[in-house]
Order: structure tokens, then sequence, then C-alpha cells
């Protein structure tokens, strides 16, 4: 590894942490500069190309509007239970050591963090990144906190699929008569 590198490999933990607070600060920032300066929520909609747009969504759910929050306690177990996930996450990162996988799980924590934020603070978790080509939306209404969790859950995959150590078990010498003999 390149030697101004090296501390992502020396102090892994704070790499994914970085990442973490990286996504979440830019998450946050992006909601910020959307909601106040652009007025978003009062405008509805800020077209920037015809396949993208900002539109101000509400989301009361999760992805694809799954576990739709309805009332406060429902809410407030939905925050429960990212944040659980957020949790396992982090231990999961905290016991990673490789840094092809410390940044994805970073991508996943931060852009849970900025969610849970939203939720907890609004009710809801602001979504505004709108791609569609004519009618067709190949996603929901988005935000740059999903965008950073389904990268890094996507990531995360490919590497488990495509980067798994093949374990080659070592093939016995015949001429060593203990590499020969059974094991017990």
């Amino acid at each position: 590894m390149n030697p101004r590198f090296a501390y992502l490999t020396r102090y892994p933990a704070r790499t994914g942490f970085a990442i973490a607070a990286l996504t979440f600060g830019l998450d946050q920032v992006v909601k910020w500069l959307l909601l106040g300066p652009l007025h978003l929520q009062a405008i509805g909609q800020i077209i920037i190309a015809p396949i993208f747009a900002f539109t101000f969504t509400q989301n009361f759910g999760v992805s694809l509007g799954l576990l739709n929050a309805g009332s406060d306690g429902q809410r407030w177990l939905l925050i429960a239970l990212t944040a659980l996930i957020a949790l396992a996450v982090m231990v999961w990162m905290l016991r990673e050591r490789q840094v092809g996988d410390i940044v994805p799980l970073g991508m996943v924590l931060g852009g849970a963090l900025g969610n849970i934020r939203d939720r907890a603070d609004l009710g809801y978790v602001i979504d505004y990144a709108d791609l569609h080509f004519g009618e067709f939306r190949p996603f929901l209404v988005f935000n740059l906190a999903d965008a950073a969790i389904t990268i890094g859950v996507l990531i995360i995959l490919a590497r488990s699929f495509l980067s798994r150590e093949k374990r080659i078990r070592p093939i016995p010498d015949k001429a060593d008569p203990a590499s020969s003999a059974p094991e017990s």
C-alpha cells in the first residue's frame, strides 16, 4: 500500500469512523442546503436535468416504504430497530481489519445515523433525489444516506462473493511417511 495511506490499515476503526462521519456530515449538509437556502420543502421540486430532480418527500417508513411508522410509538420502535442495526454494523466495523470492508461499513453506519437523526428530529426521513426516465423511476425518491447504505451493502456483498480466499489443503508428500499417516 502507498505509504501516504498506511494509516488506513494501521488504524482501521478510525478509518471507518471517519468514513461514517463524512457520510453523516455530507448527508446533513445536503439536507440543510435543500431545505434551508433552496427552500425545497416550500417549492416541492427543483429540476436539475431531464432525468434528475430534487423532489421533497417525507419518508415515514424504511426502504421501499416498508415498516411505515404511522404513530409516535411505531416511529420510536423504528428508530430503535435502526439503531440496533447501526450498532451491529459498528461492532462489525470495530472487529474488521481489512480496509476494503471497513470503508463500506463506515458508509452504511454514516447513512444509518443520518436517517436516524432525521427520524428522531422530524418524525420522518427527508428524501429528495428523484432519478427518473420519463415516468419510469428505477428507485423511489432517496437521499445521500440511502445511497451510501446501498452502495456500502453492494460493496460488502461483492467483496464477500468475489474476494473469498480459497483455502487449499497441502497435498501430502508421499516420500514423507508422517505426512501420509491418517489423522486421528
